[in-house]
């Protein structure tokens, strides 16, 4: 493998316009470890049995400058006996250079949709491999594996082992089954993790090296390298494990903080930190999802929804707070922050793999809406017409309960609420009615858009 990676490096510098191009292995932009490996041990196995001319080549969904951010990546590939040095990183390629001329081929792992910036290479990808929701169209040029196992390392150790076990080293065997282990919660079925493909899988690279580190050993390890984030700033926490979605006007980023909900809040000017990293990335809103482990090792997960804008800030926790596939059972906390929501997640089984397609379809119907209604700025504020107070007094925000989408439209009748209507103006109307019936058989009546009557002859 570390062969392979150096190689890569120096193919990506001496490639000449004319070659072939390349095979690009691509993870999710949240460069997490299952993504990492899935890339690299994928691409390692391409590079084995692959006759396409094209060089296979892991590409990390991330500039180089956040890698030391991946505390458990680089505890992993240091265990491995890889540096970090010979990585390719998506600041360091173009794939929208290659593609144009007809020199990439994309492979995803981990993650099954390119996100919006990326649309223009959708026709690069030839394959996927994913344990996610399935958000991919069916297309017969694209084959897709998606099954919702523990880890997405399992699906790739499942296709080297099915078809060339032979390219299973021990750095790379280590790089697979370090990744399961800590994605799968050691293996703990509480944890709600793990499937019986995992086990199947870490079990046959546990029987195959038996030089491997011992299980509980190397997810301590990985574990605590992962909670590392001693002398991060609040915008490297929330860079550390972060995933995008979007939609329209909506952009949000959604964060793993790898400490409790309380410790954060406790962040000096956490506030006014938030604020900036929005600003700074373009984001209108930031789903902040912690997790922390109690005395018994079981995960313990918090929430907070923060957004400048009332409005977005209220839609999404509702969205949240309502949503019932799966259920969040999520609790008021208080917040010291007025911009700022924070919950308790009773449902721990709910990690960001399953909160994101919540997520994700708040986006699309709220974009339906806007589409059909008209567009809502996100200067609006809500009318102040009731008194909402949140957290025992210590959020003050003032807003009308949700409302139709089509009353959020600039100019709607129903603005001012319903029309008075007493019974005189029945009888008139009903009297005036009956007295066009009477004029049926003459004339033909019809409105105008405005509103006015016109009349036609026989």
């Amino acid at each position: 493998m570390d062969i392979f990676l150096k190689s890569c490096r120096n193919e990506l510098t001496g490639n000449a316009e004319g070659s072939p191009g390349f095979h690009v292995v691509l993870g999710n932009e949240a460069c997490d470890l299952d993504s990492m490996v899935s890339a690299l041990a994928y691409a390692y196995f391409l590079s084995k049995t692959l006759d396409s001319g094209k060089v296979p080549l892991p590409v990390l969904n991330i500039p180089r400058q956040e890698f030391p951010l991946r505390t458990d990546n680089a505890f992993l590939l240091r265990e491995s006996g890889l540096s970090q040095d010979d990585l390719v990183f998506r600041d360091e390629v173009d794939l929208g250079s290659l593609h144009r001329a007809g020199r990439l081929d994309l492979t995803l792992v981990d993650h099954n949709v390119l996100p919006s910036s990326d649309c223009d290479l959708e026709e690069a990808v030839l394959e996927v491999i994913d344990h996610h929701l399935l958000e991919r169209k069916p297309s017969p040029s694209c084959p897709v594996t998606v099954e919702t196992v523990g880890s997405c390392s399992t699906l790739v150790a499942e296709r080297i082992i099915q078809k060339a076990p032979e390219v299973l080293d021990q750095q790379v065997a280590q790089l697979l089954y370090g990744t399961i282990v800590l994605d799968c919660v050691n293996m703990a079925p509480e944890a709600g993790k793990v499937t019986p493909k995992d086990s199947q899988y870490a079990g046959l690279l546990e029987t195959h090296f038996p030089n491997l580190p011992p299980r509980g050993v190397l997810f301590q390890s990985l574990q605590n390298a992962k909670f590392d984030v001693s002398g991060l700033t609040t915008e490297q926490m929330l860079l550390k494990d972060m995933k995008v979605a979007s939609e329209g006007d909506l952009k949000l980023a959604v964060s793993v903080i790898y400490m409790t909900l309380e410790a954060f809040l406790q962040r000096q000017s956490l506030q006014q930190e938030l604020c900036e990293f929005c600003h700074k990335h373009s984001y209108n809103l930031v789903v902040a999802m912690t997790i922390s482990f109690n005395d018994n090792k079981e995960p313990f997960r918090q929430l907070a929804v923060y957004s400048s804008s009332t409005l977005y800030r209220g839609e999404m926790s509702q969205a949240l707070e309502q949503a019932r596939r799966p259920s969040l059972s999520l609790s008021p906390m208080s917040s010291p922050y007025s911009d700022i929501r924070a919950y308790l997640q009773g449902n721990t089984l709910a990690s960001r793999k399953k909160v994101l397609p919540i997520i994700k379809d708040f986006l699309r119907d709220r974009e339906r809406r806007e589409v059909h209604c008209g567009t809502l700025e996100e200067s609006y504020e809500v009318p102040q017409q009731r008194a909402y107070t949140e957290d025992a007094g210590i959020e003050e925000d003032s807003y009308f309960p949700p409302t139709p989408m089509n009353s959020l439209v600039e100019g709607c009748p129903l603005d001012n609420g319903l029309p008075k209507i007493s019974a005189e103006a029945l009888t008139e109307k009903f009297s005036k009615m009956a007295s066009e019936e009477e004029n049926a058989g003459d004339s033909n009546v019809t409105h105008t858009p405005g509103g006015q009557r016109s009349t036609q002859a026989h």
